[in-house]
C-alpha cells in the first residue's frame, strides 16, 4: 500500500486556495480512479482507498488543518503499520515558481508549516514530499498561499494538477528518484498573455471558440479549475 497525503485546510473558504493544491492533486488522482464520493472520515483523515492501474493507493487529506497535520499522518500510518517510505506527501510551495514540480526524498520543512507538522510528530524528516510550485508570495506570504489562483493560473491549472497526478503514480511505481529525474524538469505551458503567436495559430492562445491549435491538432481546453 502507498500512502499519498495531500496537505491542505478543511472549510469552503479554503478549497480553491493555493495553500489547497495537496488536495487538489488528491481530488485528481481519485478523479481517475473512479473513486470520487467514495471516501470517508478516519483518524482525522478523509481518505478513500483502492487498487488503481495495478496499484494498491491510500489517499488521505488531513482534516486537522495545515498546523497540525503531523497528528492525522500518524495516526493513519499507525493504523496501516506503514513505514515512513511508504508515503509520499504532496504540499505547495511558493519557493518554486507557479507550475514547477520537485520531488525530495528527505529534508527541512523549508517553512512550510504542515511539513513541519509532520516532522515534529514522526520524529524524522525522512519521507518523500513532492512540492508543487505556487509562486512568489511577494510582501506578504500568508495572503498569498489563502489567495485563490489569478485567471492566468487558473487556465493552466488542470494542465499542472495532471502532471501532478502523474508524477505521483510514477513515485507509486518507480520510486522518489526516477520519478525526480523526470517530473523536477517538468514545464508548465505559458501563460496565455505570454505567447507569442496570435490565437489560431500553433502554441498560440485558444481562439474566440475556445478551441487551441497545438502542434499535434486541435485541443478544446477543459473548463478552468475555480472558474472566474
Amino acid at each position: 500500500m502507498k500512502i499519498v497525503v495531500g496537505l491542505g485546510n478543511p472549510g469552503a473558504q479554503y478549497e480553491k486556495t493555493r495553500h489547497n493544491i495537496g488536495w487538489m492533486v488528491l481530488d485528481r488522482l481519485a478523479d481517475r480512479a473512479g473513486w470520487s464520493g467514495k471516501g470517508r472520515t478516519r483518524d482525522a483523515s478523509a481518505i478513500v482507498q483502492g487498487r488503481y492501474r495495478g496499484l494498491d493507493l491510500l489517499l488521505v487529506k488531513p482534516l486537522t488543518f495545515m498546523n497540525e497535520s503531523g497528528l492525522a499522518v500518524r495516526k493513519v500510518l499507525a493504523r496501516e503499520h506503514a513505514p515512513l517510505v511508504e508515503m509520499l506527501v504532496v504540499a505547495d510551495d511558493f519557493a518554486l515558481p507557479f507550475g514547477k514540480l520537485r520531488f525530495r526524498e528527505g529534508g527541512s520543512a523549508g517553512g512550510h508549516n504542515g511539513l513541519r507538522s509532520i516532522v515534529e510528530e514522526m520524529g524524522s524528516e525522512k519521507f518523500s514530499r513532492l512540492r508543487v510550485g505556487i509562486g512568489d508570495p511577494g510582501p506578504d506570504a500568508i495572503d498569498h498561499v489563502l489567495s485563490q489562483f489569478s485567471r492566468g493560473e487558473r487556465a493552466r491549472l488542470t494542465d499542472l494538477l495532471d502532471a501532478a497526478a502523474d508524477a505521483v503514480e510514477a513515485w507509486a511505481r518507480e520510486g522518489t528518484n526516477k520519478a525526480a529525474n523526470h517530473f523536477n524538469a517538468f514545464e508548465l505551458r505559458p501563460d496565455d498573455d505570454q505567447r507569442a503567436a496570435p490565437p489560431g495559430e500553433v502554441d498560440g492562445p485558444p481562439g474566440p471558440d475556445g478551441i487551441r491549435r497545438t502542434r499535434t491538432g486541435w485541443r478544446k481546453p477543459k473548463a478552468a479549475e475555480g472558474g472566474e
